[in-house]
């Protein structure tokens, strides 16, 4: 096996397999100096301000005269004198494909009366504001299995109650963004189908009404979906214990459900990766656009996300929209986040993190071109808006930040019954109510955080399995999850806090 990839014979840089001395002879050249694993070495001599090239793409520029054998990073190489603002070929549809032969496969799910297939079973404690958040939490405590397990030890089919708390809801237009997106994910949680049950809980003079959510989210009050204020409950420890109480007469209406076969075309998983490092786009990330392809032929859906981390890639997903309008309004939302990066006094290339950068990734052309591939090679059927409810089948994109959390949370509220998380330097993440799968780009990242990963794409690297191979066992163990066996981060207690509703606009 070699001590380099080269993902294109036209790529300017190789990738190191492994750490590389000095002196180690790559593709009949010799490396000068340390090379770190995933860290790029140039293949060639390259001048000033030439772009340079990996998946035969452009990463950036040299920002000086770059080697043969060189280490290729934040040194030499950067987004070009116009900050990466170079024509890109949109060719919108230009690769779309027949659909694929339908395939058929099922899983263990639960259906709810209105024909909608959970993966989990919880009962969900919301807020309308920050101020309600102590409260919620207290009552989600009450039935803790860690703490209380005698609350819930009579439905053992309820897989538990959670609070989605968050830190907004207040000082804010009570007609601007901000509280339309607000509004759009609570609506979506509320209604998730992974909720057996929901409470809302409020404070009562707060900006975020739950009247006038209830309104717009064309919600109505149920025996399984319960809202109240404190303010007219008379105080925390009333709003406790009435929360608790109407809870413990929603579990045995959720406890009665049962798992039956249902089609994998009910399952829908948001794309998420966190801490990429130079691997994500050679193993995980890749294996994982080859499960979304399998999904796709079974019915199933595959949201992918995070506008910030496609930038400079999107060229890719326009060429595969199945109507131009739906690739414009994916570069539409490109040209809405350099705007507003631009009024926050930032810019694109912001990202990558400094993890990413110690992992091998120099800029955001570099990660989003990784990024893109947990996307498969699937036409591109919609572009929504964050946290829209998803009513197409097959591959989407959904314009959410980069922040995992935030992204994840918008998935989620547009219908996301699962998650898969790719990850190179590693990462601590669960999202309740739908359960998250993590997926290790490096073998390294695996033996030292195996109890938080659920699958090694690392083997991929490592010349073990092929990344369609590595993609069917995605699939098979995407369908175990969905039928109820616990991911890694589920059985850490992971998923309360990961609820982060994007907040967009001032804070009055």
């Amino acid at each position: 096996m070699t001590p380099f990839i080269r993902l294109h014979p036209s790529d300017d840089v190789v990738i190191a397999r492994s750490q590389l001395v000095g002196g180690t002879t790559v593709e009949g050249f010799a490396v000068r100096g340390l090379i770190p694993a995933g860290h790029k070495v140039a293949a060639h001599a390259i001048a000033q301000g030439a772009p340079v090239r990996r998946y035969n793409q452009i990463i950036g520029f040299a920002s000086r005269p770059i080697a043969q054998g060189e280490h290729v990073h934040t040194q030499n190489l950067d987004m070009g004198p116009d900050k990466g603002d170079f024509a890109r070929d949109y060719a919108f549809g230009a690769d779309v494909k027949p659909a694929p032969a339908q395939r058929e496969a099922t899983f263990m799910g639960i259906q709810r009366a209105d024909g909608r297939v959970a993966t989990r079973n919880y009962i969900g404690v919301l807020t309308s504001v920050n101020c309600s958040a102590t409260a919620a939490r207290a009552i989600a405590d009450h039935f803790s299995r860690q703490t209380n397990p005698q609350a819930l030890a009579a439905f053992p089919h309820v897989d538990g109650v959670v609070a989605l708390t968050h830190g907004t809801g207040c000082g804010m237009d009570t007609q601007g963004m901000g509280m339309q997106i607000l509004e759009r994910t609570l609506t979506g949680y509320a209604t998730h189908p992974n909720f057996a049950g929901v409470l809302v809980v409020g404070l009562g003079c707060e900006a975020n009404q739950i009247n006038a959510w209830l309104a717009t989210g064309h919600l109505a009050e149920g025996e399984n979906f319960r809202t109240f204020n404190i303010q007219d409950t008379g105080g925390t420890r009333k709003t406790v214990e009435k929360g608790i109480a109407l809870i413990n007469e929603m579990l045995p209406r959720a406890n009665a459900v049962r798992r039956e076969p249902c089609s994998a075309a009910h399952i829908t998983i948001g794309l998420q990766c966190g801490g990429s490092d130079g691997y994500s786009g050679i193993s995980a990330n890749p294996a994982l656009g080859a499960a979304v392809d399998i999904l796709v032929a079974h019915g199933g859906t595959a949201i992918l996300s995070e506008t910030p981390e496609v930038y400079g890639a999107e060229h890719l997903l326009t060429r595969r929209a199945v109507r131009r309008e739906v690739g414009e309004k994916l570069v539409e939302r490109i040209h809405w986040w350099e705007r507003y990066t631009e009024i926050n006094e930032g810019e694109m290339n912001n990202n990558p993190s400094p993890g990413n950068k110690a992992g091998g990734l120099t800029t955001i052309l570099e990660k989003s071109l990784g990024a893109v591939a947990k996307g498969g090679t699937s036409n591109l059927e919609a572009v929504y808006e964050y946290a829209e409810p998803v009513t197409a089948h097959g591959f989407v994109y959904m314009d959410t930040p980069g922040y995992d959390p935030v992204s994840a949370t918008g998935q989620v509220a547009g219908g996301a019954n699962m998650i898969c998380f790719t990850t190179g330097r590693g990462s601590a993440y669960g999202c309740a109510p739908s359960p998250s799968l993590k997926l290790a780009t490096n073998s390294a990242l695996w033996q030292r955080q195996e109890e938080d990963m659920d699958i090694n794409c690392g083997e991929i690297v490592d010349g073990k399995a092929s990344i369609q191979e590595m993609g069917q066992r995605i699939f098979e163990l995407v369908l175990a999850t969905a039928s109820g066996q616990q991911s890694k981060s589920e059985k850490h207690g992971y998923g309360q806090s990961e609820f982060v509703p994007w907040q967009v606009g001032a804070v009055m």
